[in-house]
């Protein structure tokens, strides 16, 4: 169950090591999408705007935690490579203290700041109650996706990715499930939905705590060897933080844009909403293969093994960009028959406006592929300021050529639109031309 990825044929490996993370994440979005299909369809354009929006402020909020997760998990895949069980033990403590202690007071935060969201987000007032509503249930999620996301990054560092897997799917079916009940049969509506979300969490966030400190053998290793030093938490923190910055930076610059949707009005938050949900899915194999080769660099980072990690490179960037193409056809083609799963008869305006969206997000996937693969081996290589710098880039340009795109009258809502792949392909050149600028000194050993 547990993969070294230090050796062995090397896509082979990695693609074992990815394809539980792909799996695991495609029953998450298929939970997500479940979830966008029964509001739409059920409880109407309002509940469905409302629960998008809100979406993408979970997972704004949801990216401080996993930024610190996958921080931390980059520096636990380069102990483990060096096969050093006393620092790996020192790291585990220090950023569980770290990001356990952030979790709370992100946690506070939101319910505090409740209704100053509306504001910010340009929330239309025939939706804020459905949306405050989802809210004040959900953020009671937020603990357990730290503790979810904390123990899947510490598997994953060791190699383990099947276990993350296990427990995610069985949350997702408990997800569907539940929300069938809550908003159908009993009737609850988007609250219904919240609540059916944060009982599947607590399940994944808590089973997998429990499997970890029970029964992981690499965890039992460390276990005379798990001590709070201030020194690891500072040495986490450089790691951690600015994937931490880099992963909210890249949410804030999406929830900026979600507040520039919501001032379109009802119909394009709800095709918005709709197409997200979509797109997430279409990309998501190739955003977890790019945390998979993050692992991947980092554990042969630690062993030493510089032609393992380019030939690795190699064959992930070649393999990203072969899926992403196909995936940019299928949804560029099936791009209306994916719209019409998620509302109501006669919603023929949120479709075109949805349509819309997918076929230019679509037609660039492979531009947010490998996006995703620089952001890996930035992270893996110790350099995730760069990591920052590319999100930046993409997401910089995105919301500065949103808001003066969508100005224009003769473009509107377009302009939003057409910004996202822009910016892929210009933080792609950027990240390029970095590592052909500087691959020697990216090599540099000094962890």
């Amino acid at each position: 169950m547990n993969q070294d990825l230090t050796r062995g044929p090397i896509m082979g490996s990695m693609l074992r090591f990815a394809l539980p993370m792909i799996a695991g994440n495609l029953l998450q979005q298929c939970y997500n999408i479940t979830d966008t299909l029964i509001v739409g369809k059920y409880l109407g354009q309002n509940a469905l705007a409302a629960v998008g929006s809100s979406f993408t402020l979970m997972t704004f909020l949801t990216s401080i935690l996993l930024g610190l997760c996958m921080g931390s998990g980059a520096m636990f895949s380069i102990r483990f490579g060096q096969r050093d069980k006393e620092a790996l033990g020192e790291s585990v403590c220090a950023s569980f203290a770290l990001i356990g202690a952030l979790t709370v007071v992100l946690n506070l935060t939101a319910f505090v700041c409740l209704d100053e969201i509306r504001v910010f987000l340009r929330v239309p007032k025939e939706v804020w109650p459905l949306m405050r509503d989802y809210l004040k249930v959900i953020f009671w999620g937020i603990a357990a996706t730290f503790f979810y996301n904390y123990f899947a990054s510490f598997l994953r560092s060791v190699g383990n990715s099947v276990v993350p897997l296990v427990f995610l799917g069985v949350s997702a079916v408990l997800n569907i499930v539940l929300d069938l009940w809550f908003v159908l049969g009993l009737e609850r509506g988007v609250a219904g939905a919240a609540e059916a979300t944060v009982i599947a969490q607590y399940l994944s966030g808590l089973g997998i705590c429990v499997y970890t400190l029970l029964w992981s053998r690499q965890w039992r290793e460390l276990r005379g060897r798990l001590k709070f030093l201030w020194g690891r938490v500072k040495e986490i923190g450089g790691f951690s933080v600015l994937t931490c910055v880099q992963q909210s930076v890249m949410n804030l610059g999406i929830l900026m844009v979600q507040g520039l949707v919501n001032s379109f009005g009802p119909t394009v938050m709800a095709a918005f909403a709709a197409a997200v949900k979509i797109d997430a899915f279409a990309y998501m194999p190739v955003q977890d293969f790019g945390n998979a080769f993050s692992t991947f660099i980092a554990q042969n980072y630690g062993a030493r093994n510089r032609e393992r990690i380019q030939k690795g490179l190699k064959g992930a960037a070649v393999t990203a960009v072969g899926f992403s193409g196909a995936v940019s056809v299928l949804v560029c083609v099936f791009a209306g028959p994916l719209m019409r799963l998620f509302t109501e008869p006669g919603a023929t305006a949120v479709v075109a406006e949805g349509v819309r969206y997918l076929r230019i997000e679509g037609a660039f996937y492979a531009g947010i592929g490998c996006l995703f693969l620089f952001y890996g081996l930035y992270r893996a290589l110790g350099k995730p300021g760069m990591s920052v710098v590319l999100t930046a880039v993409s997401l910089g340009t995105r919301v500065a050529l949103a808001y003066l795109l969508s100005a224009i009258p003769a473009i509107g809502v377009v302009g939003i639109w057409w910004s996202v792949p822009i910016g892929w392909l210009l933080a792609d050149g950027v990240g390029a031309a970095y590592y052909l600028l500087r691959r020697d000194k990216l090599f540099e050993w000094n962890i």
